[in-house]
């Protein structure tokens, strides 16, 4: 007997430090803010509960205004390239959604959309805007369709690249879920992944959601590697997987009134092409562009030809509903 309890007691120490060796421990806030901060990191608070979100104002202040809103697991950062084109002629408000890049968790751990959109509100009204243009990718693209539905007035227009949550045939392409993705869908996994993050898995999930692999170079794998290790954004990842989408939102596309451009990758393997077949049938007045070879970030892969068509699509709005 004694002999067994030597035994388990050698296997768990031996696991014990396996766990040590391979565990990613949270990266230091500081840090984070000096590397990933754009200089000043300006947080905005908002709501009863005192939820507080990471934001940017930035560009012309008196252009027309675009907000920029990232999908899962991003950030902010996503947006440098667009915002590089487009800072002359817009005033440009981007933030981290809570849960990600250097805004943290939730305060209670809302992850829905109705939480996602109060960070939207809250970022628009602390900076005196009525009306603006709604960008967004990937989860952020869901969030901001959600956005037109709800609040049609607030929006001048309406910018989805390779959104989430458009409603699909049974026989519709597969998507090609992010490795980390996978993973966390897994229940017995996710307490295991809030602690244990190889590098590798991230660097594979950006790999998979591009056409052109070599612009994942290792700065682009340390930021998104980094700031999904910021305290409490491994966790805010781990509940995100268990939200519930509201798939049903999706057969009320047909209600968007918003002007809409919908940009798409031809090569999204994780939103495939047949989303943007969807959204461009369902959204009444749409209008879609695809892009050859590009993935599912093409704010990442050609922010030239986003910036391009955007500005195209908005100075075309604008001569056709000239302010008065």
């Amino acid at each position: 007997m004694t002999r067994f309890f030597y035994i388990i007691g050698t296997v768990l120490c031996v696991l014990v430090l396996f766990f040590l060796v391979i565990r990613t421990p949270d990266t230091k806030v500081g840090a984070m803010e000096e590397k990933y901060g754009l200089g000043t990191v300006q947080r905005l608070c908002y709501g009863e509960e005192g939820n507080c979100v990471r934001v940017r104002d930035e560009g012309n202040p008196d252009g027309p205004a675009l907000v920029l809103v990232h999908g899962s697991s991003d950030s902010l950062l996503t947006w440098r390239g667009l915002v590089d084109e487009l800072d002359s002629d817009y005033r440009l408000l981007s933030l981290d959604l809570p849960g990600h890049g250097l805004s943290g968790p939730h305060v209670t751990d809302r992850y829905d959309a109705s939480a996602m959109m109060a960070a939207i509100t809250a970022l628009v009204k602390n900076n005196g805007i009525d009306r603006f243009a709604l960008v967004g990718n990937s989860m952020g693209g869901w969030i901001s369709w959600r956005y037109a539905l709800t609040y049609p007035d607030r929006l001048s227009a309406l910018v989805l690249i390779d959104a989430s949550g458009a409603p699909l045939p049974a026989d519709a392409e597969p998507a090609r879920v992010y490795l980390g993705a996978v993973l966390m869908k897994e229940p017995l996994l996710r307490p295991l992944l809030e602690q244990v993050t190889p590098r590798s898995i991230i660097r594979q999930s950006l790999i998979d959601s591009v056409y052109d692999a070599s612009i994942i170079t290792d700065a682009i794998v340390d930021e998104y590697w980094e700031l999904l290790r910021y305290p409490g954004n491994r966790r805010a990842t781990a509940i995100r997987a268990t939200v519930d989408r509201d798939a049903a939102y999706g057969n009320r596309l047909s209600e968007i009134t918003t002007p809409t451009l919908i940009l798409w990758g031809d090569a999204d393997e994780v939103t495939p092409m047949s989303n943007a077949g969807m959204f461009d049938s369902l959204i009444p007045n749409s209008t879609l562009i695809i892009y050859k070879n590009i993935g599912h970030l093409p704010q990442r892969e050609a922010p030239q030809k986003v910036a391009r068509d955007i500005r195209a699509f908005l100075i075309e709005l604008e001569a056709s509903n000239p302010s008065p």
